[in-house]
């Protein structure tokens, strides 16, 4: 299997940023994320389960997930966040899995925005790379994208994992506080490792089967 490194940041934290840098480096990204919102638009593969766990309520009249709504209502109620998840993970994970082995590249990038919460997805990736910021600028960026208020961008943040427990699964730490021209550096500088990494597990295997 491809050599993996996984994603990860807060909400706010730039991953998206970051990822679009690796794609420009000409790496392969699959965001976890991305795959969300295409089964869960109009005619998307989790639309009728989430009908029948959920009701017509839980989707807008165009035919997709109500996303807002479903906030709202998972925030309120844990178990119904449990049961979206029960929904959306397995058919998460079954199609990055399944664009992960289409890659012919050296390496892959996986986003995985909860990644410190998912034991799951930290067993599958070869490398953790966390884009950081402070939780202040987190909270701006999310506020001045979005419009929401900013207890309800504190209530995202608080159901996600903290900013120390990310820290704690890193083993890259791309900080993403001092304008877009350093992240890509950032990114670069990581690039060339990983390319290494992917490369020398590759002949490391290629050795153990030609011996």
């Amino acid at each position: 299997m491809i050599f993996v490194v996984g994603l990860t940041g807060g909400i706010g934290s730039g991953k998206s940023a970051a990822a679009d840098c690796f794609v420009t480096l000409g790496v392969p990204v699959v965001d976890t994320d991305a795959i969300a919102h295409e089964l869960t638009a109009p005619g998307g593969a989790a639309i009728e389960p989430i009908r029948q766990a959920f009701g017509d309520g839980a989707l807008t009249a165009a035919g997709a997930l109500d996303r807002a709504a479903m906030r709202r209502r998972v925030f309120a109620d844990p178990a119904e966040r449990t049961r979206l998840e029960a929904i959306l993970h397995p058919m998460i994970r079954a199609e990055s899995e399944a664009r992960l082995r289409r890659s012919a590249a050296d390496y892959a990038v996986l986003v995985v925005p909860l990644l410190a919460e998912s034991k799951s997805y930290r067993e599958r990736v070869d490398r953790v790379a966390v884009v950081d910021c402070p939780e202040e600028v987190q909270l701006a960026r999310v506020m001045g994208r979005s419009g929401l208020s900013r207890a309800e961008v504190a209530a995202i943040m608080a159901a996600q994992a903290s900013r120390a427990a990310r820290l704690a699964i890193a083993d890259d730490v791309i900080a993403n506080d001092a304008g877009l021209a350093e992240l890509r550096a950032r990114v670069t500088e990581l690039h060339g490792r990983y390319l290494d990494m992917a490369r020398a597990r590759g002949a490391g295997r290629e050795t153990a089967r030609n011996r």
